[in-house]
C-alpha cells in the first residue's frame, strides 16, 4: 500500500479555517512553471473519442488471499436453490438431501436445482457473483477465490459534484505478478470527459470484477449515467464488491465512521497529509482551468491514486478477516 511519510509539522485539514484556500495557494505558487508533462507517468493518449492525459504508476505488492474451497462449501448450500430458505434447508437435510445434487432426485425442487448446477458448474463468473449475491450474501466475499487477480479493477472516480457533472478523473489499479498498476485518466479540460469515460473500456472485459468503496450506490451508477449523456455504450454487467458493504458487517459497531481514510489509519496505521476531501475538488479543479497551473490538481490524482491501491490491501484484510467471521 502507499505510505506517505507522516511529517508532524504539517497541520491536519481541519486544524485551520482557512487551510484549502492557503494550501491552493501554495500549490499555484510551487507548480507556476510546471507542466502536465511534468506530472510522473503521465502521457498524452488518444483514441475516438478524442485526448485525455493518462497517468501510470506502479509499485510493488504481496497480493495474497487465503485459500477458500468455494465449490464444496456451495455444493452443500441449499439455500442457492429458489424458495429454499433456512429453515427448508434444514429440513431437506433431515431427509437426506445433503448438496445440491441430491435435489435433483426432490420431485418440487430438482428444476431448480439443475439451473444452480448449471450456473455453477459452466456459468460466467457473473453469472455465480449474481447467484450468491442473491441468494447468500454474506458468503458474496468467498466468490473472489474464484478469479485471477488481474481480472480485479481497484477503481474510484472523482467528480464536480454528486450527480449529472463531469467525472474529471477516472482511476483503475490492477494486480500483475507482484506489482500493482494505477492508471488514471484526467481531463485536462471538460470536453475531453468522453475520451476518458472510453479509457474505462480497455480495462475491462467480461471476467473483470470492480472493488470500490461506495462503489455500487456512487461510483458505478455515475459512470453509467455519464455514458448514457454521451449516448456511449456500455454493456458490461460487472461485479462489483463494495468494500464499505463488508466494513459496515465486519466492524461497523467498533469504528467511528466507515470512511476509508479512518480505515487506512486504524488498520494500517496510514494518516493522509495534504489530503483533498471530495467537497474541495471542484473548487481546486476550477481554479486550476482558470489560473492554467496544475499546482491545484497535483493533490486529486495523488488523493486518488491512493484511493485504489489502498483497497487492494483492504480487500485481502476483509477477505481473510471474513472467512472466519459470521456475518
Amino acid at each position: 500500500m502507499s505510505k506517505k511519510s507522516k511529517n508532524k509539522s504539517k497541520k491536519s485539514p481541519s486544524e485551520s479555517k482557512d487551510h484549502y484556500n492557503t494550501f491552493k495557494e501554495e500549490l499555484l505558487n510551487q507548480y507556476k512553471d510546471k507542466s502536465l508533462n511534468d506530472i510522473e507517468g503521465s502521457e498524452l493518449v488518444e483514441n475516438k473519442y478524442g485526448e485525455c492525459l493518462k497517468i501510470v504508476r506502479r509499485e510493488k505488492i504481496d497480493f495474497k488471499l487465503k485459500e477458500c474451497d468455494f465449490k464444496e462449501e456451495f455444493d452443500c448450500n441449499l439455500k442457492l436453490i429458489n424458495r429454499i430458505g433456512p429453515s427448508t434447508e434444514e429440513k431437506l437435510k433431515k431427509e437426506g438431501y445433503e448438496n445440491i445434487f441430491s435435489l435433483l432426485n426432490h420431485d418440487n425442487h430438482c428444476k431448480h436445482a439443475q439451473v444452480v448446477i448449471n450456473k455453477l458448474e459452466s456459468g460466467s463468473f457473473a453469472e455465480k457473483f449474481d447467484l450468491i449475491k442473491k441468494r447468500d450474501s454474506s458468503n458474496l466475499i468467498k466468490t473472489i477465490n474464484l478469479l485471477n487477480p488481474e481480472n480485479l479493477k481497484f477503481m474510484d472516480i472523482e467528480t464536480l459534484g454528486l450527480s449529472n457533472v463531469h467525472i474529471i478523473l477516472f482511476g483503475i489499479a490492477e494486480i500483475k505478478g507482484n506489482e500493482i498498476i494505477s492508471t488514471q485518466y484526467f481531463l485536462r479540460d471538460k470536453n475531453e470527459e468522453p475520451a476518458v469515460l472510453y479509457g474505462l473500456l480497455n480495462h475491462l472485459t467480461e471476467d473483470s470484477a470492480f472493488v470500490t468503496y461506495n462503489g455500487a450506490s456512487f461510483d458505478v451508477p455515475f459512470i453509467k449515467n455519464r455514458f448514457a449523456y454521451y449516448r456511449m455504450n456500455y454493456d458490461y454487467n460487472i461485479p462489483n464488491y463494495d468494500l464499505l458493504h463488508f466494513v459496515r458487517k465486519l466492524w461497523g459497531d467498533n469504528l467511528p465512521n466507515c470512511k476509508l481514510t479512518t480505515i487506512e489509519k486504524i488498520f494500517f496505521n496510514i494518516e493522509r497529509f495534504d489530503d483533498i476531501p471530495g467537497n474541495q475538488i471542484p473548487k481546486y479543479y476550477e481554479t486550476y482551468l482558470k489560473e492554467n497551473n496544475i499546482g491545484p490538481i497535483i493533490p486529486i490524482i495523488e488523493h486518488n491514486r491512493m484511493d485504489i491501491v489502498s483497497l487492494a490491501e483492504f480487500l485481502m484484510k476483509i477477505h481473510d478477516e471474513s472467512l472466519i467471521a459470521e456475518f
